[in-house]
């Protein structure tokens, strides 16, 4: 596992309680140094600071994606939604922002690497038919995403949501349970990472393509059920 973070005395701690779970870590403390440890080093996952000396977080996700997906936990200071929404768009899986809680960034990355486990072994999503919504193909067995014919990257967060929400088109989920199912988190913090992910979807797929029920959660296809739907018809 690699640590990309500028600040010595955070780093050191992400550090320390990863290992105190079983992980060997690495660490980094800039963006050229961070993209070098990837390379060489290969880990299974990236907790990675958006702000960086050399060039940034951003960057660093964009360069060491090119080579092969690795999952990243972005680290950020600020609470921007266009900060969190570039970040997804340049590959990374979930974000947290500072301070966070030990047991979150363990929650995180446990939640994370379970994903990446379920992909590996080819369960995350069913085999069979490609999955349509509209202009957009899914093909469960290559996870692979197509929209007008134009191959489309997704993150494995990002494959994971949509493919549950156009498994069942017009069914409603709820944030809550798009975090048990996709994250894994049972106790319910998360709903602004469920939001972030949905824009990231929406900005490379089109705003179609996931619906809002407001008050309620996120729904996929032509059939999604309008903002009257009550929570008792929601999953």
């Amino acid at each position: 596992m690699a640590v990309i973070e500028d600040e010595e005395s955070i780093a050191s701690a992400v550090a320390a309680r990863l290992r105190s779970e079983g992980f060997r870590v690495e660490v980094a403390h800039d963006g050229p140094s961070g993209v070098a440890l990837v390379e060489r080093a290969r880990p299974d996952l990236v907790v990675l600071d958006l702000m960086l000396p050399g060039f940034d977080g951003l960057e660093v996700c964009r360069r060491i994606q090119r080579e092969r997906p690795v999952p990243v936990l972005m680290l950020t200071a600020r609470d921007s939604e266009t900060d969190l929404l570039v970040g997804l768009a340049v590959g990374a899986d979930d974000y947290l922002t500072k301070p966070f809680s030990p047991r979150e960034l363990v929650a995180r990355v446990h939640a994370i690497l379970r994903r990446v486990g379920r992909t590996t072994e080819g369960a995350a999503v069913p085999d069979g038919s490609v999955l349509r919504l509209g202009p957009v193909e899914l093909d469960p067995s290559t996870r692979r995403v197509f929209r007008e014919g134009e191959t489309i990257h997704l993150t494995p967060t990002e494959f994971d949501i949509l493919a549950l929400l156009a498994g069942k088109p017009g069914v409603v989920f709820t944030r809550e349970r798009l975090l048990a199912a996709v994250w894994g988190y049972r106790d319910g913090f998360g709903a602004r990472t469920v939001d972030s992910h949905v824009q990231a979807l929406r900005r490379k797929l089109g705003p179609e393509v996931v619906r809002t029920v407001h008050g309620v959660g996120y729904a996929a296809g032509d059939e999604a059920p309008g903002v009257g739907v009550s929570p008792k018809e929601a999953v």
